[in-house]
């Protein structure tokens, strides 16, 4: 009896741990996984509730060494609510590539990193330095935080001349918002890995009692502006609200050629609207992550690497294996469908020292593409000038292997082939038997 009382007095509920052991444990959950809990008791319902204390917990153990999560929105928002909003914008974290046909303007960078600022999230173009050197800039591109009253508000920096704020993100945005060359826009995501950036025509700026600017596109919400319909108030990207704008438009149209006068307004409407597109900054583009930007043990070839082309400009480079086993090579930038890879291979059968005689020729008969000392200290250094260095060695072919494979060239070999020369220090380099130098590849990014 004793010792089934002994039992007994040891054993206790969750609801004995001391509540923040609970907090600390129920933050691990998922959101299903919450919810599942929630419903076991009024306690944990009541807990579960609890926005300073269970949402907090929440936000401070996921994001809270990336981020300062009582500043976003200066305080006023629910944790709650940054939760749902940060774990969507913790996937933009990382690199991302632009998609679609090439910008000519400049504006749209061709590669993006995202990272977390003390309130807000900041994309930055990143691009090729035009000196002739390894070096890379980094400058502001995208800007996303939360207004106080809750609302996302997103500014695309098109000049990238914008200075990163160092304290409040929305007294910063109070400051910035009337720079002309901030475009407020909406960030619609599809899927996890992929993001279009449009221009929020829509957005307008209001009182300072309105944290300097005025947030847009919903249906919930309609503004009569004259004879214009300006919808605000619903959340960057919401599913609905491209739909909901397009039915308001479309009875607004049919509703003024049916009602007497309506010819003369829905000229004025028409009148109207081509005057605020031709006040649009910014086109609607699209944009990819970058998912394996870094090599691994069983894809060293793998990830984001810059080189100097025969041209002596610093290109990147987005290496990528397939399904198969087979490796491709695209120039970050022309990375459209209709742009040719700079080398690929289907085979990658990579040859181990000792090389032959024909090899070890191939290699030493060949310059590498250095950039210039006198201006890059921090990357000038001997070339791999020794087979020796070289510890593998791999057969490409270029793209023009995919329209004139037919044609062959001196001694036998196929017009485009080409080699890759991995080094001892995991780096690599390639080159065609056509041409007579080497394109040595850097990591853009280290581990």
């Amino acid at each position: 009896m004793a010792n089934s009382m002994d039992q007994t007095d040891s054993s206790f509920s969750f609801s004995d741990f001391p509540e923040d052991i609970q907090l600390c444990i129920l933050s691990f959950l998922s959101p299903p996984e919450i919810s599942s809990f929630a419903c076991s008791s009024k306690r944990s319902v009541s807990l579960c509730r609890s926005d300073t204390k269970f949402w907090f917990t929440m936000c401070q153990r996921r994001w809270g060494s990336k981020t300062q999560i009582n500043k976003w929105g200066r305080g006023n928002i629910t944790y709650k609510l940054l939760y749902k909003t940060l774990t969507q914008w913790e996937n933009l974290i990382g690199f991302w590539r632009h998609c679609g046909r090439p910008n000519l303007s400049g504006q749209c960078p061709g590669l993006i990193i995202f990272e977390w600022g003390p309130s807000f999230v900041s994309g930055s173009r990143v691009c090729p330095s035009n000196d002739g050197t390894y070096h890379v800039t980094k400058a502001p591109f995208l800007w996303m935080g939360i207004s106080p009253d809750g609302q996302i508000v997103n500014f695309l920096d098109l000049e990238g001349q914008t200075k990163v704020p160092s304290g409040d993100f929305d007294s910063w945005l109070e400051f910035v918002c009337l720079d002309q060359n901030l475009v407020p826009v909406n960030v619609n995501f599809m899927g996890n890995d992929h993001f279009i950036v449009e221009e929020n025509s829509t957005f307008w700026h209001s009182s300072k009692s309105n944290a300097g600017f005025r947030r847009s596109s919903s249906s919930k919400n309609l503004i009569e502006d004259s004879e214009e319909v300006i919808v605000v108030g619903a959340e960057s990207g919401s599913p609905g609200s491209l739909p909901d704008r397009l039915i308001s438009e479309m009875y607004t149209h049919f509703a003024n050629r049916i009602s007497p006068g309506g010819d003369r307004a829905w000229r004025r409407q028409r009148k109207k609207e081509k005057e605020r597109q031709g006040r649009r900054k910014w086109e609607p583009e699209h944009f990819l992550k970058v998912i394996d930007c870094l090599p691994t043990p069983d894809k060293p070839l793998q990830g984001l690497w810059k080189g100097i082309s025969d041209d002596m400009n610093l290109n990147f480079y987005l290496v990528k294996y397939d399904e198969i086993g087979g490796i491709i090579c695209h120039r970050v930038g022309d990375l459209s469908s209709y742009a040719p890879p700079v080398f690929w291979t289907s085979e990658p059968m990579l040859m181990k020292s000792p090389f032959s005689p024909e090899e070890e020729h191939i290699y030493d008969d060949r310059i590498h593409m250095q950039p210039l000392a006198a201006q890059d200290h921090v990357h000038s250094q001997p070339a791999m000038t020794g087979i020796e260095m070289v510890s593998q060695i791999l057969h490409i072919n270029s793209s023009c292997n995919l329209t004139v494979s037919g044609l062959t060239g001196s001694a036998g070999l196929q017009h485009g082939e080409g080699r890759i020369w991995k080094y001892m220090n995991g780096t690599f380099g390639f080159g065609f038997l056509q041409d007579h130098f080497i394109i040595d590849l850097k990591h853009l990014i280290q581990a």
